[in-house]
């Protein structure tokens, strides 16, 4: 299967830099799995038009255009939706390096000023240990953060961190030297890890914004966007129904977001990211498979670690914690997840090929053909999909 099967064409106009003042008034694209499009209708069910003749041709189309207010009705009552309540944390660092390596400041060499006081980024990506403090991370210029390199944050210095390995993936691994409080000081100098289509700097309403109103588990250097459009009166409206929800936590990393860089799908291999199931959870979950109820993924995290889980489990889902790397795409055979809440997402991405895995290849790329003729909103802050 190749990468190059999973393009579209996006208008750049159509990729949200901003959110919506309220959460709940974004687009929602209902798609139906299991219908073939015949003729694309601003908004039809995937259902034959009765108001048609016998002699008529036949409209089936397997989406509706919605908003997302509606989701609780597209919802069953014995349905079991399942979120991910993982929670971002200011990840991105604006620092500048010791620069060890670069020429000395002389007259003959004028540039080696800018060159030792220019800034460098660096996106934290996972904790690896918290004593010694040391994260992986990506770092921005990267060809000039060699190991050894000396990275310093803030005004003052506050924090400082020594470029001690090179990662797989391109990464670096750093450690931070000790500090009075490390994360008081990253919610101090960190920025929200805005992803880079968004071009924009962040700012303090990102802080709220960028987070589900369910987030709990810090950890994520992504949102998990999906969740975004929920808000408490929507929650409460599924309480009301007397729908189930549970929660589980996968912290978004390089995981989610590293680019396949391979020309054939299957070579492509996912970093890992750490998950945990609570016992609660996983009896919810394990009781609604057993009840032959559907469970509903709020976000692609959320079903990569149900679907994890389930084969570490041997088809049972576990409490544990660990580190999941599922890579889903078309042909993978789903055990726990029926139904799923999404954004959309980027061409070629693994994100897109887990829709795809579920609602069919040919049919969500229509899909997505009709979400850009309809003028909808992509990526983080945009509109959402539907897929059941």
């Amino acid at each position: 299967m190749q990468v190059s099967d999973f393009e579209y064409d996006l208008p750049p106009e159509l990729i949200a830099q901003q959110p919506l003042a309220d959460r709940a008034a974004s687009r929602l694209l209902h798609v139906q799995a299991n219908c073939e499009p015949l003729h694309i209708s601003r908004s039809a069910h995937c259902h034959e038009d009765d108001s048609q003749t016998d002699d008529s041709p036949r409209n089936a189309t397997p989406w509706q255009d919605l908003h997302f207010r509606d989701f609780p009705a597209l919802l069953r009552p014995t349905d079991l939706v399942v979120f991910n309540n993982t929670r971002v944390f200011p990840a991105r660092l604006y620092g500048r390096r010791a620069g060890l390596k670069s020429q000395p400041l002389s007259a003959r060499n004028p540039a080696a000023r800018e060159f030792l006081q220019g800034r460098i980024e660096v996106l934290l990506t996972r904790q690896l240990q918290r004593e010694p403090n040391e994260w992986e991370c990506l770092v921005r210029p990267g060809r000039k953060i060699g190991v050894g390199e000396n990275l310093f944050f803030g005004e003052h210095n506050e924090l400082h961190a020594e470029v001690i390995a090179r990662g797989t993936f391109g990464e670096r691994h750093i450690r931070f030297a000790p500090t009075g409080n490390f994360f008081k000081s990253l919610e101090e100098l960190g920025h929200v890890p805005l992803p880079p289509y968004i071009d924009r700097e962040d700012s303090p309403a990102d802080r709220d914004r960028y987070q589900t109103v369910y987030a709990s588990e810090s950890g994520s250097v992504a949102a998990p966007t999906a969740g975004l459009h929920f808000t408490r009166e929507i929650l409460a409206q599924m309480r009301a129904r007397g729908i189930e929800t549970a929660e589980i936590t996968l912290h978004v990393g390089l995981g989610t977001f590293q680019p396949v860089r391979c020309e054939r799908v299957e070579e492509h291999r996912l970093h890992t990211e750490p998950y945990s199931i609570s016992v609660e959870a996983a009896e919810k979950i394990n009781r609604a498979r057993r009840q032959s109820r559907r469970i509903v993924a709020v976000g692609t995290t959320t079903v990569r670690t149900l679907e994890y889980a389930a084969r570490q489990g041997a088809g049972e889902i576990l409490a544990a914690a660990g580190e999941a790397d599922l890579f889903i795409y078309p042909g993978f055979q789903f055990q726990v997840v029926q139904a799923l809440l999404t954004n959309f997402h980027l061409p070629q991405s693994t994100l897109l090929m887990l829709v795809c895995a579920l609602g069919g290849k040919q049919n969500i790329l229509r899909a997505y053909e009709h979400a850009v003729a309809q003028r909808y909103r992509f990526y983080s802050y945009g509109d959402c999909m539907f897929v059941e």
